[in-house]
């Protein structure tokens, strides 16, 4: 929980120096560093989303794992679209404002924006299994950085709302380390890969979000990344 418990410390920093420069950061720049995290956002999902055609899936799967990354974005995005997650998510992120600041129209898009690319990813999930199978938080370290960094781009533009994306932070994060001696053993570097080719395809719906070319429904999309490894898990030997 170490690296957890760093990650969302950087973020609330971030975030709070990020409101703080907020009103004095010309709105160009703003969107200058916008646009620079869309762009970065961007590589990173391409990066990602190759483990589809990298050797660790097709060792194990073959040519099929096109179709099973694929197959678990098509039916996660159907599940997600039943129970509605985006939805749930912007209803968090509406209470939220409506406690803290009722009149800040960008809290939701801030809180729903960096929940999203703080949550989503190799990095959430590695790290926090590394972190709770052997208390090696180097790669939330990394993380943290990161995404101290990310916290203060958005807030300057988007808000205080941003910061409230520490609280997802801590349950997913916290979660995952917290069950991970319960994963020991099951997960392999298979499904770990496909896990990360999922989780770069929905970076990439950040990176669109974040550059304004379309407003994915990133959060629906979101049970994919337990149905891949879950059907590489089973797919025969």
């Amino acid at each position: 929980m170490r690296g957890t418990l760093l990650n969302v410390a950087t973020v609330l920093a971030g975030a709070a120096l990020g409101v703080l420069l907020g009103s004095r950061v010309p709105e160009r720049v703003r969107r200058t560093v916008m646009d620079a995290l869309g762009l970065f956002t961007l590589v990173i999902g391409f990066t990602n989303a190759a483990d589809t055609f990298g050797d660790t899936l097709a060792d194990t799967v073959g040519q099929a794992a096109v179709l099973l990354v694929l197959g678990a974005l098509l039916v996660g995005g159907v599940l997600g679209e039943l129970m509605n997650l985006d939805g749930a998510l912007q209803r968090v992120g509406e209470r939220l404002r409506a406690r803290v600041a009722p009149s800040g129209a960008s809290f939701v898009e801030g809180f729903m924006v960096a929940s999203l690319v703080f949550c989503v990813g190799p990095l959430t999930v590695l790290g926090a299994l590394q972190d709770g199978l052997t208390g090696d938080y180097q790669l939330l370290a990394i993380k943290s950085l990161l995404d101290g960094f990310a916290a203060l781009a958005f807030a300057s533009a988007l808000g205080i709302g941003v910061g409230f994306s520490a609280l997802p932070v801590l349950v997913v994060q916290g979660g995952i380390a917290l069950g991970a001696s319960a994963l020991d053993g099951v997960l392999t570097d298979a499904m770990l890969a496909g896990m990360n080719a999922v989780g770069g395809v929905l970076i990439l719906g950040i990176a669109l979000r974040l550059l304004e070319v379309r407003e994915i429904r990133v959060a629906n999309l979101l049970p994919a990344i337990v149905l891949a490894p879950l059907a590489i898990g089973l797919w025969p030997s």
